[in-house]
């Protein structure tokens, strides 16, 4: 039997990016609450993915973080804790495009309104010796996700106003914030010397698993969201690679996160973060 007689591969077929989805994350959340007893409740405005898990790690071994009671995501657990006199939620190891937008969904169903992804990547331009973080402004749409949320396309991007807002925010952080491009895979251990050397040529910085997806979402659904990239690898082809910097690196995501969170919040309210981003028509 022949489902696409257009020959379209299923992830592009039968798509329709107006209409709404039958299946909402405030449905699992009501769900999920009722199944666990659990209490009403609004995660903090400003959150955090972790996909590698070290600064929920920490947060935990120091004690400075508790997990949010109100928190029904079936597959993960929010910390909430505060930091220089900001009030921050974290979810660790939702590793990869289709669970970092699984999250987002949820969290923004939940109370969010700006969400910072601070994600390990590998080195793809050779800027500077690892570590250091990027702040993805766009990324090469080489995953899933991105494609039930917005039409085909070789990019999805940040917003501009959330972007503009971020001028010079991390001017004085110790360790370098650069800006660009990223490649956005499903599959890292599928990252062939043509494809990174082709990546390269497109002059794209880094590669990781979530932001292409991440932004997608950000566009279709107007939401806030920022992806950063902590450049910490050569994708193993360098001895002794993957070191992240002092406390695995989470001590300087821990300043970036605090530097863009503390300007997005000193810019105004969350429309401003997100004027740009009308829901997808």
């Amino acid at each position: 039997m022949t489902v696409n007689p257009d020959g379209m591969p299923p992830i592009l077929a039968n798509k329709d990016y107006r209409a709404p989805s039958a299946f909402l994350p405030e449905s699992l959340l009501r769900e999920a609450r009722r199944q666990k007893g659990l209490p009403g409740g609004r995660v903090p405005a400003v959150c955090v993915l972790d996909p590698d898990g070290d600064l929920v790690r920490r947060l935990k071994a120091q004690g400075r973080a508790l997990p949010e009671p109100a928190w029904a995501c079936y597959h993960t657990e929010l910390l909430r804790f505060s930091e220089a006199g900001i009030e921050l939620g974290i979810v660790g190891c939702a590793v990869g495009a289709a669970f970092a937008v699984l999250v987002a969904e949820e969290l923004f169903a939940s109370g969010c309104e700006l969400l910072i992804s601070v994600s390990s990547a590998g080195q793809l331009a050779p800027a500077r010796p690892p570590p250091y973080f990027v702040l993805i402004e766009r990324a090469l749409r080489d995953e899933g996700t991105s494609y039930h949320y917005l039409p085909p396309a070789e990019f999805s991007g940040a917003s501009a106003a959330l972007l503009a807002a971020l001028e010079g925010a991390f001017d004085g952080l110790d360790t370098p914030v650069l800006r660009g491009a990223s490649w956005t895979t499903d599959a890292p251990f599928r990252e062939t010397a043509t494809a990174i050397a082709a990546m390269q040529a497109r002059g794209l910085l880094a590669v990781e698993m979530e932001a292409a997806a991440l932004y997608a979402f950000s566009a279709a659904r107007a939401r806030a969201v920022l992806c950063i990239a902590h450049v910490t690898n050569q994708m193993g082809q360098a001895e002794q690679d993957f070191e992240k910097g002092e406390a695995d690196g989470t001590v300087d995501a821990l300043r970036v996160i605090l530097a863009a969170a503390r300007r997005l919040r000193d810019q105004g309210s969350r429309a401003v973060l997100i004027e740009d981003r009308p829901a997808h028509p």
